[in-house]
């Protein structure tokens, strides 16, 4: 199994920045197009751009941490809560650093997972400090689709 860790310097409040892993107005703002959440210990449901992400609210520590289990829908290698997200705020003189940990990925995943977190993590800045991202036009790459079907 693989992991992913990166971090961001988002400037915003992590009051904001909660509010963006929480709310489902606010993850539609930079993932996705739909989302159903119930934090904390609810679901957790995401559909971007036709892929399902499914799993559960494992902790939520307003407004310093989320952890949630991840996968996607019709996946064998990444079935739904099979992974896990961590997303750890802590105050800065810029406003929140925000410290992502995934892990439990198989292997053929990792790759993928890390450029979608690129791409997410940069709509985050954005919509965190009230810029709209534009659409999410993110997708899956060829590779990635093939391991689905």
């Amino acid at each position: 199994m693989a992991e992913f860790s990166t971090s961001i310097v988002i400037q915003a409040p992590p009051e904001v920045v909660f509010a963006h892993l929480v709310t489902e107005q606010g993850m539609v703002a930079w993932m996705g197009q739909h989302a159903e959440l119930q934090p904390p210990g609810g679901g957790f449901a995401v559909d971007i751009n036709g892929v399902l992400i499914r799993g559960e609210y494992l902790e939520v520590d307003p407004p310093h941490r989320v952890v949630v289990s991840w996968g996607m829908a019709g996946s064998a290698d990444l079935p739904p809560g099979s992974s896990r997200v961590e997303f750890t705020l802590t105050p800065n003189a810029k406003g929140t650093a925000l410290d992502l940990l995934h892990t439990g990925l198989p292997d053929s995943r990792a790759q993928g997972h890390a450029k979608g977190w690129a791409n997410y993590l940069g709509r985050l800045l954005l919509a965190a400090r009230g810029t709209d991202p534009g659409a999410d036009t993110w997708t899956l790459g060829p590779d990635a689709r093939r391991a689905e079907e």
